[in-house]
């Protein structure tokens, strides 16, 4: 027995790194899943197996949502499951930033996060139960230098997800946020637009002394999605290797 048997799930941002991993350990367990992505993922769905298919998504786009979970429901039946993944991180000075790279964050991060909440909510209702990870940061947690615009959309997510916990919660739908450290993925390790020396003395600061892999931060996305996490609701969950510990 899987701990998703019989789950339907869309992961967005997930044509790789930390969502392609969340992809391919839900199929393990049972679920099917729909991974979306502006990138091509159809060769991260190939590699993970017939349970799983990509979309091509921008969460920007209110269309681009409702197209997707009407697709999703023709192909699987109402969903289980959403982990609102996607998401960028640009290292840029308050005195340099421009209006456009704010926007751009605020789009991604917090815009999508609230219009993949919104519309896949029926459907989860549909299901009768869910689960919604909403992925957010350390960065949501406490001020970051160089990282306004990130700092702020990941507060947002962090707020938006409580607030949506306390309206869904009624459905029987959960909704809780992840706040990683810094983990082994590419928007970390080879994104031109993030400092390098800052990733890596964030890993040998914390309390493990090191930097996370994808499938550390996966097997919490999994108890969350899963219904050993049935009473855990509008809650943030961190997986930080004790970055926040002395906080």
């Amino acid at each position: 027995m899987g701990r998703l048997d019989g789950k339907i799930a869309l992961i967005t941002g997930a044509a790789g790194g930390m969502g392609a991993s969340h992809a391919e350990l839900f199929v393990k367990e049972g679920a099917k899943v729909v991974i979306t992505d502006v990138k091509d993922g159809k060769k991260t769905a190939e590699k993970i197996g017939e349970n799983c298919t990509f979309m091509h998504h921008d969460v920007t786009k209110r269309e681009d949502w409702e197209k997707v979970v009407q697709e999703t429901e023709k192909l699987y039946g109402p969903i289980n499951i959403l982990v609102n993944n996607a998401g960028i991180a640009k290292t840029m000075p308050w005195e340099e930033a421009e209006d456009k790279e704010y926007d751009l964050h605020y789009r991604i991060n917090q815009l999508g996060v609230y219009l993949g909440m919104q519309i896949t909510a029926p459907s989860l209702k549909k299901a009768g139960n869910g689960s919604i990870v909403n992925i957010s940061s350390i960065a949501g947690l406490f001020g970051s230098p160089a990282q306004s615009a990130y700092t702020a959309t990941k507060f947002a997510v962090r707020g938006m997800t409580k607030s949506y916990a306390l309206e869904l919660g009624q459905f029987n739908i959960r909704v809780n946020s992840v706040h990683p450290g810094v983990v082994r993925t590419p928007m970390t390790m080879e994104n031109p637009n993030v400092d390098k020396q800052m990733v890596e003395d964030m890993g040998k600061n914390n309390a493990l002394g090191r930097i996370g892999d994808p499938i550390e931060l996966s097997n919490l996305v999994l108890f969350l999605a899963s219904d050993e996490s049935s009473f855990c609701t509008g809650s943030e969950f961190v997986a930080d290797g004790g970055q926040t510990a002395g906080l």
